[in-house]
């Protein structure tokens, strides 16, 4: 028989090196897919020995007090302190409300330590007592304690069957009504916006304070709201929505809210507003509230202040601050607290964002090795007295949804730089401690409850999400998971997933979905009428200066019909250039 031709061989070759490639890449796919599982796997268990040192040193040294004080492996009673910045009407006689154990069960459950978990309640429910003359901050208090112990109920009974005992009778639920009675004073104002300070013992103390911040009265609905729905009392809930409507009542012609304001007048104190210290809760808790409770209220004015704040606080990949009044930018500058913003923009949809503003973060990160509390963005430097790093764990919840959206394995990387800078900066022999001054990384004797219960948690769940598999959670702000669940939805019958939000209203009949989605999201497609109210688009962010003038692309804002980035022309101006 003769050779088949020469072009004949040649293309079997091919084929046959074709298939030997596909093979090769093949299992070099699979290969870093194995290898990239055994990574996770391995920093998995790095962040475990990170909570036990951080939480076996509090039980040894500080347990039933508060929280450790690592470096000289002693305690604090802080739950009056959270923050009181003067330290002003402590208690003489308090001893502690085991708060870092009260913010540990949560985690203890995402670990899978049933067993450590079942020990903690049950001490719990036996010895913790909130009759106290304490006077505490209403936020704390809630985020912290109330939140801890509402998440942990339902964790106990939804995993009743990992239980070795299984004697749990709703313990931490009583504790968490006697509480949540303690707190129910605090809103008898004659706005019903409550008192950021109350007495668990003696309720409102004489002459308090009517100052209060935006985030203390506007971000108690989740653990409130939870508590309604576990006992079928709807006081606690309805104070915190009451507060949450006269606070969103109050917002200035531009849908923005103030940072400081009066219970009892309703009036603004502070004008000056962000997304950062002071607010930033504000934000997460109408949108999270959304998702738990279904309520279309809440996503109303989640979308409004949303869009207001993309127009209003954006700059670039950054947010500045801007007087509520006339949205004018007041102070440029990065405030910690602000990385939660990314972790936000990932459950409307916002990746791109999302992922922009999260990088910028995290380059802070790299260049001083934690992230410092304050920068003066228009100076490029630290601010000079807020040098400090507290063990915050926004920036790692928001890396934690970059992942959960994206699966990038750039965000693995991001956890495990974050992991080891926490072990090589803040790792002593008594726990883990907060940075005075990341300059010189000089420590602080103080670590804070939240460490476990947020920054410990999202590292663990990038590299790990076991615990969320068949099951869906809104987390708290204090880190706290919380299953939605279609019956707490008052109207409406489906469970939302964090991908099945519903997109925001528009009058086109087409798509609208979030901002940076690109797709059509007209301002106006139907002239309003003489007492209607035009329809702002979601993805509109306006320009910089208000004649349009321009240095860079970072000047330009995103066009409200198209939805398209504008850029900067060579004469100086923005506008859709590029067609």
């Amino acid at each position: 028989m003769s050779s088949p031709p020469f072009s004949c061989r040649f293309r079997r070759w091919v084929v046959v090196w074709l298939v030997i490639l596909a093979s090769l890449a093949g299992a070099s796919v699979a290969q870093a897919s194995r290898h990239g599982l055994a990574k996770k796997m391995r920093l998995r268990e790095e962040v475990r020995q990170m909570f036990y040192h951080a939480y076996d040193n509090y039980l040894i040294h500080a347990f039933p007090h508060d929280e450790l004080k690592p470096l000289t492996k002693s305690f604090t009673d802080s739950l009056s302190e959270l923050g009181n910045l003067k330290l002003e009407h402590l208690p003489e006689n308090y001893g502690g409300s085991a708060l870092t154990l009260i913010e540990s069960l949560s985690s203890l459950v995402v670990l899978g330590n049933y067993t450590e978990f079942e020990r903690a309640i049950l001490w719990l429910g036996k010895h913790i007592d909130f009759d106290v003359d304490a006077r505490i901050s209403l936020f704390e208090c809630n985020i912290r304690v109330l939140g801890g112990l509402v998440s942990a109920h339902i964790l106990a009974t939804d995993y009743m069957d990992k239980l070795v005992q299984r004697n749990y009778n709703n313990q931490l639920l009583h504790l968490a009504v006697d509480l949540g009675e303690r707190l129910l004073p605090a809103f008898d104002t004659p706005t019903g916006l409550p008192y950021a300070w109350i007495n668990l013992k003696h309720g409102v103390m004489e002459n308090e304070t009517t100052e209060t911040s935006t985030s203390g009265c506007g971000s108690l609905i989740l653990e409130m709201g939870t508590l309604s729905r576990l006992t079928g009392d709807s006081r606690y809930g309805a104070a915190a929505l009451r507060a949450l409507r006269k606070l969103w009542s109050m917002r200035s012609s531009l849908n923005l809210v103030g940072t400081t304001l009066d219970v009892l007048t309703g009036e603004w104190i502070e004008y000056s507003t962000g997304i950062g210290a002071g607010v930033d809760s504000f934000y997460e808790y109408l949108l999270k509230a959304h998702i738990l409770f279904g309520r279309e209220e809440l996503w109303d004015m989640f979308l409004s202040a949303y869009v207001a704040a993309q127009k209003y606080f954006r700059h670039g990949p950054w947010y500045h601050e801007a007087d509520m009044r006339t949205g004018k930018a007041t102070y440029w500058q990065l405030t910690s607290l602000q990385a939660f913003w990314p972790g936000v923009q990932v459950l409307i949809g916002d990746v791109a964002a999302a992922n922009s503003t999260h990088r910028e973060f995290f380059h802070v990160w790299e260049k001083f090795g934690v992230l410092p509390e304050r920068y003066l963005l228009d100076r490029d430097m630290l601010h000079p007295t807020e040098k400090y790093y507290p063990l915050r764990p926004e920036l790692a919840e928001s890396t934690f949804y970059l992942y959960q959206a994206t699966k990038d394995p750039w965000y693995i990387e991001v956890g495990e730089t974050m992991l080891r800078s926490l072990n090589s900066y803040t790792k002593v022999d008594g726990g883990y401690a907060s940075v005075k001054d990341v300059t010189s990384m000089q420590l602080e004797d103080h670590q804070h409850s939240f460490f476990l219960a947020e920054m410990c948690k999202y590292l663990y769940l990038l590299f790990d999400d076991s615990f969320l598999t068949d099951r869906n959670y809104i987390f708290t702000t204090e880190g706290h998971p919380l299953p939605v669940r279609s019956a707490w939805h008052e109207w409406l019958p489906e469970i939302y997933l964090p991908t099945e939000l519903a997109p925001p209203k528009c009058t086109n009949q087409g798509a609208c979905l979030s901002a940076m989605s690109q797709k059509l999201c007209p301002t106006n497609l139907v002239s309003p009428g003489k007492n209607e109210v035009p329809v702002e688009s979601v993805c509109h962010v306006l320009d910089f200066r208000h004649d349009h003038r321009c240095e860079s692309n970072n000047d330009c804002g995103i066009d409200s019909i198209t939805c398209r980035k504008r850029t900067c022309s060579s004469a100086g101006y923005c506008g859709l250039w590029l067609l």
